[in-house]
């Protein structure tokens, strides 16, 4: 599959509609494991069935989940993502303010959504092996805009890489792994 394939560009309208904290949950779910019925996924998030149902309507209609016509029956309605990830670039929104409202609050559900996960791991019952294995940390790096797009080519590079061999069966000992990332400036306390 191309880049195309994996990835839906945000726009103003599918940038409206993924704005809000339960559409991504259920796009998130899709994406992670697959399909599922407006009450499977109610279940999941605690919500009502209907809730769910007019909210994944609202993301098919922007283009981020189908139908899955192989699934279900008449009274079954199956939904699967279309894409692998979402691609936002903020400078296709930085002339409409109300756009990059959105856009700050589709990223702070995101931030939300990753803290979750990870609260998830360090509550869970893991293994020492998965444990020693992962990693919850930070560097601080002194970068200018364009080193930080290349360190950015560079780690979805190696992400490809690696997201292109668990395709493969990987044997009982393979597990989802969910890599965040988050790369941002910083204003120094010391005025430098």
């Amino acid at each position: 599959m191309t880049e195309e394939a994996n990835a839906k560009r945000l726009d103003m309208g599918s940038l409206r509609a993924l704005a809000h904290p339960l559409r991504l949950r259920l796009l998130d779910l899709l994406r992670m494991d697959g399909p599922a019925t407006a009450t499977k996924l109610a279940a999941r998030v605690g919500e009502t069935s209907g809730n769910v149902s007019w909210h994944l309507r609202q993301l098919a209609a922007s283009g981020f989940i189908e139908e899955d016509g192989e699934r279900g029956n008449r009274r079954e309605r199956w939904w699967r993502a279309c894409h692998r990830y979402t691609s936002v670039r903020d400078a296709d929104f930085r002339g409409d303010p109300e756009a990059r409202q959105s856009l700050v609050g589709l990223k702070s559900h995101t931030l939300a959504q990753q803290l979750r996960r990870a609260e998830e791991f360090l509550h869970g019952d893991w293994d020492d092996a998965w444990r020693d294995a992962a990693g919850i940390g930070h560097w601080v790096l002194r970068l200018t805009p364009d080193e930080l797009l290349a360190l950015g080519r560079e780690v979805t590079a190696v992400l490809a890489r690696y997201e292109a061999l668990s395709r493969d069966s990987r044997g009982e000992e393979a597990e989802d792994v969910i890599f965040q990332v988050q790369a941002f400036p910083r204003h120094r306390e010391d005025g430098r």
